[in-house]
């Protein structure tokens, strides 16, 4: 497959996604049972989940005010150099304050698929990248595509503290931490590739950057963007009761599994989600992107909802399984359609602000979860896939009239 009709700003946002998204693959997996080896109880684990949350939220209100304003490469840099900072933190230290803090101040991802500020900024910048408005959902569709890949890979890099355990003797606490050395290796090369991008990845509007945060924003796309906002919330809200460090918590908790065996589970679960992406994007052209949105979204809730009900570690597994091949394609889909729907100027408020929705109402479920499975293990994906099915039918009713350009 060429890809020429990627600008060269395109492939190095495409290849920033595949470092940093690596990094995300292994940290997501093992953060939740560190802090369990580290001696914290569910609680105390919720809380720091849900400030690696509350940080997308700050850092997402930041972005859409003002880096059209000041420069949205300089926010991508300014952001890595945080991941790294944090990472430095998670390594160095053991206390519970400092690494709340760090969760706090660097973009420490646990949830399985991106949801900080890098994602709102490469979301406003991607369809630039792009010589045809009809390649916009492609484009998506590639860069969620080659982020789960390498999310994938980085999944498997969780298996190696099980590995150095056994083979070298290290306590399996010890050797999770030289995983934070691996992540602040990552950021260092987001950091690198950021550093070379062009002046074309700015927003092209005068507007955008003479006007005050927020007032660019014409009153069709605020009605767009509001209820935008508050379906997302739903759905994230939903999301976060079985974000991956959550459902690796239940594995780990319910049928023993080990890091190792978590590994394959989530490299497996990221290919079936990565493939699920160029899917998406041919089933768009087909039916448009509301009906994939929807028409994908609500089978797989129900499997999440079964997945709680499962007797067997084998049936969990397949039934898991199952709902990751077809879960995520309502991905590049929304983020397509939100860039379309709205002006050029208005894209990175429009993706920060309904991305900053999806973290504020995320921050939430994790130590809601936390609190809950120690008394209902399970509850957490029953009450999840409930409520991303109210979002799936509320998504339908109030879009599926409002069509992107090329579906007019």
């Amino acid at each position: 497959m060429t890809l020429d009709w990627i600008s060269r700003d395109g492939k190095l946002i495409l290849g920033a996604r595949i470092v940093r998204t690596f990094s995300y693959g292994f940290l997501s997996v093992t953060l939740a049972i560190y802090l369990s080896l580290l001696g914290f109880n569910e609680i105390l684990i919720g809380v720091v989940l849900t400030a690696t949350l509350v940080n997308s939220v700050i850092f997402n209100l930041i972005s859409s005010a003002y880096a059209d304003k000041i420069g949205r490469r300089k926010f991508l840099i300014l952001y890595a150099i945080l991941m790294i900072v944090s990472a430095v933190i998670f390594f160095m230290t053991n206390n519970y304050v400092a690494l709340v803090v760090a969760a706090l101040i660097g973009t420490v991802n646990v949830t399985g698929s991106e949801v900080g500020a890098f994602l709102s900024l490469e979301q406003a910048i991607l369809p630039q990248t792009v010589n045809d408005e009809k390649k916009r959902t492609s484009i998506f569709a590639i860069y969620n595509m080659v982020g789960m890949f390498a999310m994938s890979g980085g999944v498997l890099l969780s298996g190696l503290p099980h590995i150095f355990s056994q083979k070298f003797g290290l306590d399996e606490t010890s050797a999770i931490k030289f995983l934070f050395i691996a992540y602040a290796a990552c950021a260092l090369g987001a950091l690198a590739i950021y550093l070379v991008l062009s002046p074309k990845i700015e927003a092209q509007s005068k507007n955008s950057k003479t006007n005050s945060p927020f007032s660019g924003i014409t009153q069709k796309s605020r009605g767009i963007i509001t209820k935008m906002s508050s379906l997302f919330a739903i759905d994230s809200f939903a999301g976060g009761f079985v974000i991956q460090s959550i459902v690796s918590f239940w594995f780990y908790t319910k049928f023993g599994a080990d890091l190792s065996t978590l590994s394959y589970i989530f490299t497996i679960a990221g290919i079936l989600t990565a493939v699920s992406y160029l899917l998406a994007s041919k089933m768009a052209s087909k039916i448009g992107l509301v009906n994939t949105m929807v028409y994908t979204h609500i089978p797989s809730n129900i499997l999440l909802i079964l997945v709680a009900f499962a007797p067997t570690f084998p049936l969990a597994i397949g039934l898991y399984f199952a709902r990751m091949s077809i879960s995520q394609m309502d991905v590049p889909t929304r983020q397509s359609y939100l860039m379309a729907v709205v002006n050029e100027n208005e894209r990175v408020a429009a993706a920060g602000i309904t991305n900053t929705s999806r973290n504020i109402a995320q921050a939430v479920s994790p130590s809601l979860a936390g609190i809950i499975i120690g008394s209902l293990l399970s509850a957490p994906f029953v009450i999840g896939g409930t409520l991303k099915l109210v979002y799936d039918v509320a998504l339908f009713l109030n879009f599926r009239k409002i069509k992107p350009p090329e579906e007019l």
